[in-house]
């Protein structure tokens, strides 16, 4: 019961741990309200102080919440012995069990980003397939048949990619999403088939703006039309997209609501957008000033100036607390959204593990592709029919802010449901494995 009541009260309360930047050592931190901004001030005794921004706007702070009854994973790979973050596999202190979990099946890339958090390279060392089937089994064994994301580097880089998918599958995990820059998939339509045929549930697409600008400055090349052909050949397959923008102050955060009218030209075969504001981890650990920031309330306020109302603030609501929030969204004939609001959210805590499987059936839900109508007259207005039009109009609309070791915020981890599987096999918080101190050296990520 005590620490059940610790994860409800750590919501509101100031204080927290965090981790020095310089050091890496676990150090005292308290959440500071200054007028419509949160920041986390951190002391360490060796380098002194650091004030990073967490929250800037409205929706205000206090509001967005969403309070949890922790339930650890079901096996842990991991003993308590440093405490968190050192102690990741997952330890029995951990507040949720995985709702996604991460698979790198290569650090080889065809694409040299400004941003990347894996510092993903030329690395030719990949897992073996009976490394990787052990890997899934690690993921059963910790939280039962999880949705799952095949990410890298670029995975599309190996051509054993479709039986990678069709592992999976068969060992039990019903969705099966790549997170891929596309090049491959705009090149290579055998291979997208190949794709379809394993089983392959969604493609989480690098999608970085409407303008080649934006491209160039993040990405080094021009690549809007790659993306369109990309989108253009899932398509032809019925695999759903989710466009997934990397959101950087002065680059592309004029572009937002662009991107919102983009996916809706090619919705039904874009099922949403997923946008992540820049972490300064992996290849960019640079000590980031306000202005280099942009926070979740102001993505969301964004959202409803850039897209003229079409979408407004209120559509959306936290979905992991403060790291997230979503919005499902119906498509009427008029082009215009109409929103499913869901109130589960106000109805008082709920348990960590129930909050994990609403996430994985949102995404798998939200996320999958959709088949060609199949009902005719005159059955054209039975329930399987409606069913499937809705499914077809669904839209969504969700945004995610992963932690670096600037705004590290320990409650926070401990509640993290997305989860890297490390080479050792071991379920790691993405925040945590990702995590790299101001000169770029890792936590947890193996250093190339």
């Amino acid at each position: 019961m005590e620490r059940m009541d610790r994860c409800l009260m750590s919501t509101t309360e100031k204080d927290t741990e965090s981790l020095c930047p310089e050091c890496l050592q676990r150090i005292p931190a308290q959440r500071e309200v200054n007028g419509a901004a949160v920041y986390l001030v951190k002391h360490c005794p060796e380098h002194g102080e650091y004030r990073t921004l967490l929250w800037r706007g409205s929706p205000h702070w206090d509001s967005w919440l969403r309070p949890t009854i922790p339930t650890p994973p079901r096996e842990c790979f991991t003993e308590v012995e440093k405490g968190c973050p050192f102690d990741c596999g997952l330890c029995k202190e951990h507040y949720k069990t995985t709702c996604t979990a991460l698979l790198e099946v290569t650090q080889r890339c065809n694409l040299n980003c400004r941003v990347c958090f894996a510092n993903a390279g030329t690395e030719l060392d990949e897992p073996s397939l009976a490394v990787l089937e052990g890997w899934y089994k690690n993921v059963l064994a910790a939280s039962g048949p999880v949705n799952i994301q095949l990410s890298g580097g670029e995975p599309t880089l190996r051509n054993d990619l479709p039986e990678i998918v069709e592992m999976g599958r068969k060992l039990g995990f019903n969705f099966i999403q790549i997170n891929t820059n596309g090049l491959r998939l705009a090149e290579d339509s055998n291979f997208v088939s190949r794709l379809k045929e394993a089983g392959l549930s969604s493609v989480f697409l690098q999608f970085d703006g409407t303008e080649d600008a934006i491209y160039q400055a993040i990405r080094g090349r021009s690549l809007l039309d790659t993306k369109l052909k990309a989108i253009e050949s899932c398509a032809q397959q019925q695999i759903g997209v989710v466009l997934v923008p990397t959101l950087i102050p002065g680059i592309n955060t004029h572009n937002i609501g662009g991107i919102i009218k983009f996916a809706l030209e090619h919705h039904p075969a874009v099922r949403g957008v997923h946008f992540q504001p820049v972490s300064y981890f992996g290849r960019i650990p640079k000590e980031p000033l306000d202005q280099d920031r942009i926070t979740l309330p102001e993505v969301i306020q964004a959202l409803e100036e850039q897209t003229e109302g079409l979408i407004k603030a209120t559509d959306l609501k936290p979905h992991n607390g403060r790291c997230s929030f979503s919005g499902n969204f119906m498509r009427q004939p008029d082009g215009s959204l109409s929103p499913i609001i869901s109130n589960s959210c106000c109805t008082g805590p709920e348990r960590a593990d129930e909050l994990a499987r609403k996430t994985r059936t949102f995404v798998a839900r939200q996320w999958s592709g959709i088949e060609p109508l199949t009902i005719q007259p005159p059955k054209a207005n039975s329930w399987d029919n409606l069913i499937q039009q809705l499914k077809i109009n669904a839209f969504s609309i969700s945004g995610m802010a992963f932690q670096d070791v600037w705004n590290l915020d320990l409650d926070r981890l401990k509640n993290c449901c997305i989860h890297v599987v490390s080479p050792e096999g071991k379920l790691i918080p993405f925040c945590a494995y990702n995590l790299t101190d101001k000169y770029g050296h890792s936590l947890y990520r193996k250093e190339r």
